[in-house]
């Protein structure tokens, strides 16, 4: 494959389009955050437009994640470190919900009845085990079993009434009738695991404008050793690895109004780029609200996150998720038999209040550590491209948190995320297939790319995307498709230097 020339690198100089205010108009009106006085707002958006200096960084650029920045030494505890501006009470409830996160689950029954309750089947022991460090997971080697990355299932609606509760936001998918919602490759002693991800790669050599070739592994996945009956034929595979916990707090706190001002589903503007909010229907309310958490942008808080990934992952129960079988369906009879964790003096469900809650906290509460080298040359060069190339339409580089936010480690802060949350088609390479929610099956969020420097020295791998097929950064950006397919050329027809400084930029984010 050979990628034509198509960016808008005319004689060295960039052409940047000229900075749009969050209450633009593209023939219809756009939403306005209601938290903030005139005076405020106005301050808001001067400090969000898009830069045009190249010279020099921005003021706080380096602080990425405002007032709650982490400063501490850069080391393979980088995503671990608390919001730098939270309170001591705080930082004890953080310290108790990284002990509950790093806590071993075992198999009921147990002596140790305020830990037992794992699965019967599961993708994990703990938090901690896929979100290792906190950062992000990879695909497993051969002959490995995955741990931080494990499938979603689905079927088509086959009803009116699935149909019905998909459109009303009821389900954000029909579960596969046998294995449900995930593929649990674990299981407590005595009983089988429901099956086990294979996956296989193809290469497929890309020729960038200056001649370079790089390889692009094509995955695909299947599944074998199922423990429960064949599968439907229908049935929809789309894998997931776990991705970085840093800076969901302050994300959760980017008021609605202004993700939904970037919205254009319809690609009103005509920029080829036709972001579209992601609505999420909220167990705690009842209420259809905005999804930003997980890669289609499914999940509207951490809390909710939280307890579906006990459920799923580990097979707790919360006050949430109250089925103590966790994934575990109708059709698999033996393991909906297994003991359950469930103890009476201590409440209804395995992980009873308060443990969901400090677990919530815990990870609104991960620091996002400071930038480096924010003012080295070549930095600053890979920064212009960046901006040049068009990424920014997607990966908006800041936001000001809420001035109402609950919490004031994560209220009326400036930060730096490069993402817009919103749902993107990004082209048949990076299609599963899979609709869920509001995305198709070729759309996925944004993802914020603050700490993707630091991936190598947190988790010790440079792998990439929804299911770590891009081994570095360049293969990441040589996937963008759809949407992006623009921005993607442009980057294809840089020079090495400029790809260089580019890679610079991203690394010191």
């Amino acid at each position: 494959m050979r990628f034509a020339a198509k960016a808008t690198l005319l004689a060295g100089m960039i052409l940047l389009p000229a900075a749009i205010p969050l209450s633009a108009s593209w023939g219809i009106d756009r939403p306005v955050r209601q938290d903030l006085s005139k005076k405020d707002l106005a301050r808001v958006r001067a400090v969000t437009a898009p830069t045009r200096d190249f010279t020099a960084p921005e003021k706080f650029e380096a602080m990425q994640a405002g007032g709650a920045t982490s400063t501490k030494l850069v080391n393979r505890d980088s995503f671990s470190q608390v919001s730098a501006n939270q309170t001591f009470a705080g930082e004890d409830r953080f310290k108790l919900g990284n002990a509950l996160f790093r806590k071993l689950w075992v198999s009921s029954p147990s002596s140790t009845e305020a830990s037992d309750g794992l699965g019967p089947l599961f993708n994990s022991r703990s938090c901690q085990s896929c979100h290792l460090k906190d950062g992000r997971g990879r695909p497993p080697e051969p002959d490995e079993p995955a741990v931080s990355m494990f499938l979603r299932l689905s079927v088509p609606p086959r009803t009116e009434e699935e149909r019905r509760k998909l459109a009303s936001h009821e389900f954000s998918r029909i579960p596969e009738p046998t294995y449900g919602g995930q593929l649990q490759n674990f299981a407590v002693q005595g009983l089988k695991p429901e099956g086990r991800m294979v996956i296989t790669y193809r290469e497929e050599p890309v020729t960038l404008g200056d001649g370079t070739v790089v390889s692009l592994r094509h995955p695909t996945y299947s599944v074998a050793d199922f423990g429960y009956g064949p599968m439907a034929k229908d049935a929809m595979l789309s894998p997931r690895v776990a991705p970085p916990m840093i800076g969901l707090g302050l994300v959760e706190q980017i008021e609605p109004a202004d993700i939904l001002a970037q919205a254009d589903p319809n690609d009103a503007n005509g920029d080829g780029i036709s972001g579209k909010a992601s609505m999420a229907r909220d167990p705690d309310t009842g209420e259809l609200v905005l999804g930003r958490f997980g890669w289609k942008a499914t999940t509207p808080s951490i809390k909710v996150q939280s307890a579906e990934a006990f459920s799923g992952d580990i097979g707790i129960s919360t006050p949430l998720k109250t089925d103590a079988f966790g994934e575990c369906s109708i059709a698999q009879s033996v393991c909906r038999g297994a003991p359950s964790g469930v103890q009476e003096r201590l409440g209804a469900v395995e992980a009873p209040d308060p443990i969901l809650g400090l677990v919530t906290f815990y990870s609104q509460n991960l620091a996002v550590p400071a930038r480096r080298d924010v003012d080295d040359p070549q930095v600053l060069r890979g920064k212009q491209l960046f901006y040049g190339a068009g990424c920014t339409a997607c990966h908006t580089p800041k936001f000001v948190t809420s001035k109402a936010a609950p919490d004031k480690a994560q209220r009326f802060q400036l930060i730096w995320p490069y993402s817009d949350f919103l749902l993107h088609d990004m082209g048949e390479g990076l299609a599963d297939h899979r609709p869920v929610g509001d995305a198709s099956g070729s759309e996925w969020r944004t993802q914020p790319l603050w700490g993707i420097g630091l991936t190598e020295t947190v988790n010790g791998h440079t792998l990439f995307l929804h299911d770590g097929r891009a081994r570095n950064l360049a293969e990441a950006i040589l996937w963008h498709g759809g949407e992006a397919e623009a921005a993607r050329d442009a980057y294809a027809a840089m020079d090495k230097a400029d790809r260089d400084a580019l890679h610079r930029f991203l690394e010191s984010l």
